[in-house]
């Protein structure tokens, strides 16, 4: 067991506690300095001259000389024994050196080799992995041609099935029975089984519609390939013949209101992307007969018949022949889960029909020259397409309507601003020629027939009162233009500055209390 007493540690003298350790140095004094690569020691001892006195200086540099020396030694007698075994150990070593030189050579050559082979396996891997890349890609795109085939020959194979003359179908049967005088059980059933035909056939142009959009994905896929420009002629055959196909099943539908027909063509027709016909084969079909006999004109614009600009009656036969002739077709469009909401009847069929027989049936219903009877027609026109929105099935419909391109063109149509503007002239010409005169005129009997018109004696004052009711009046006021009106109406009262402040309150109060009676 070791002495506790031989383990403490050696006392410590009187020069370790009360003076600096060994090695220690000033604080102006870094010899981290001196290892520096950019140390000049002119300008070392430049700089500490200022405040280091020079024999200080001399005598802390040669204590630092003194201790890089001890260190010296201190690290010589260290290491003393390696430097002189450092001759025994290095016997031979020009021999060890060959000895090792050429297996380490043989095996440079081996790995050098192991990597040419590796680097061969990996080009002929990456080559190999090309081709079959390509081979797919070649494979993809001549299955793809064959598809393409396949659907352009079963397309044809589907149209060759249709009647010649679709057009006809339904009165084939009608009217065959009655130049022989069938009984009328026997035309209910020539009814019947053109009602058939026309299902039959809409189903069949929606398959076929549906092999024509697989048509296009292909094509879109393959173009500018010599197989494709070669059948592109019996595409555009395919796809004519199936438009007027449609166009013909579509029309007679819509003339007999056979909702399962027009259920089909409608589903035909937004398969192949094509819902614009549609619209436009019910407008001229169905809705511009009827609009033609509410607004006639002629095929160059020119009226051919009219009882003056108004749209309030015409609206009204519009709302009817809509209600009887046009709604069927709306509400299979807008049917939930029918994947038929891509079509819009209610704009680009029906209102914009209107708009077209109204520019050129009663192109002056838009002008603002006439302002009593403009804002009647405008007003008109915002109840019918309100009347529209009402068959829209939900906000996001109504939206749509509305970001359509005829609705937006149809409410330019309106110039409200000139209407406006002439209207302040109206307003503020009769206030104006109240206040011209020279001094206030007094009314003994007024004619306005007001229960509050005996309290203004003052024909300026009346004036005044009469020029801010009409600003609000029903057949006055656009609500769109209600910060203009308000505007004017603050402008009557600043213009009638001539009249005492408290008879302009007065007249307010009297005014705001009319309106609101």
């Amino acid at each position: 067991m070791a002495d506790p007493v031989s383990a403490l540690p050696p006392p410590r003298s009187a020069t370790d506690l009360f003076s600096d350790p060994l090695g220690a140095h000033p604080l102006w004094f870094k010899p981290d300095l001196f290892l520096s690569p950019t140390f000049d020691s002119e300008s070392y001892i430049s700089e500490l001259r200022t405040f280091v006195p020079f024999g200080t200086l001399r005598s802390e540099l040669q204590a630092y000389l003194a201790s890089l020396k001890h260190e010296l030694i201190d690290l010589i007698n260290r290491d003393y024994g390696d430097f002189v075994n450092l001759s025994t150990k290095l016997v031979d070593v020009d021999g060890a050196v060959v000895r090792m030189r050429a297996p380490l050579l043989e095996l440079r050559e081996k790995i050098e080799g192991f990597r040419g082979s590796v680097e061969g396996s990996l080009v002929a891997l990456r080559n190999g992995l090309k081709q079959r890349s390509e081979a797919a890609a070649a494979r993809e795109i001549l299955e793809r041609l064959l598809d393409t085939f396949h659907v352009v020959s079963k397309v044809e194979k589907l149209i060759k099935e249709l009647p010649s003359v679709p057009a006809d179908w339904s009165n084939v049967d009608v009217s065959s029975a009655e130049k022989n005088g069938m009984s009328n059980a026997t035309s209910l059933q020539s009814m019947e089984n053109g009602t058939n035909l026309r299902e039959t056939q809409s189903m069949l142009l929606e398959r076929i519609a549906s092999e024509m959009n697989r048509l296009k994905f292909y094509i879109a896929d393959s173009q500018n390939l010599p197989f494709i420009e070669n059948m592109e002629k019996r595409i555009q055959s395919a796809s004519f013949l199936l438009d007027a196909s449609l166009g013909h099943c579509f029309v007679d539908g819509l003339e007999h209101q056979d909702e399962n027909a027009l259920y089909n063509c409608l589903r035909a027709y937004a398969a192949i992307d094509n819902t614009s016909s549609a619209e436009e084969i019910f407008r001229t079909t169905i809705v511009g007969p009827l609009v033609q006999k509410i607004i006639p004109h002629g095929p160059s614009g020119v009226v051919t018949g009219s009882s003056g600009d108004g749209l309030q009656n015409d609206y009204e036969q519009i709302k009817q022949c809509i209600e009887k002739d046009c709604k069927f077709l709306v509400e299979i469009s807008s049917k939930e889960n029918s994947g038929l909401h891509v079509f819009d009847f209610l704009a680009n069929s029906i209102l914009k029909e209107v708009l077209l027989a109204i520019q050129k049936g009663k192109p002056g219903a838009f002008s603002p020259g006439r302002p009593t009877e403009f804002l009647i027609n405008y007003k008109s026109s915002l109840d019918f397409l309100a009347y529209l929105e009402g068959y829209c099935p939900s906000r996001s419909a109504v939206s749509k309507f509305r970001a359509e391109a005829v609705y937006i063109e149809f409410m330019k149509q309106w110039n409200i601003s000139v209407y406006f503007s002439l209207r302040f002239q109206e307003i503020a010409g009769a206030l104006d020629s109240a206040l011209a005169a020279t001094s206030l005129v007094p009314v003994q009997n007024s004619h306005f027939g007001d229960r509050n018109s005996q309290d203004l004696t003052l024909k300026q004052s009346i004036t005044l009162r009469e020029s801010l009711r009409s600003c609000w009046k029903e057949d006055v006021l656009i609500f769109s233009c209600s910060d203009k009106f308000l505007r004017l109406s603050l402008q009557l009262l600043s213009r009638s500055s001539s009249l005492s402040t408290p008879i302009i309150y007065w007249i307010a109060d009297l005014f705001i209390k009319s309106v609101h009676a």
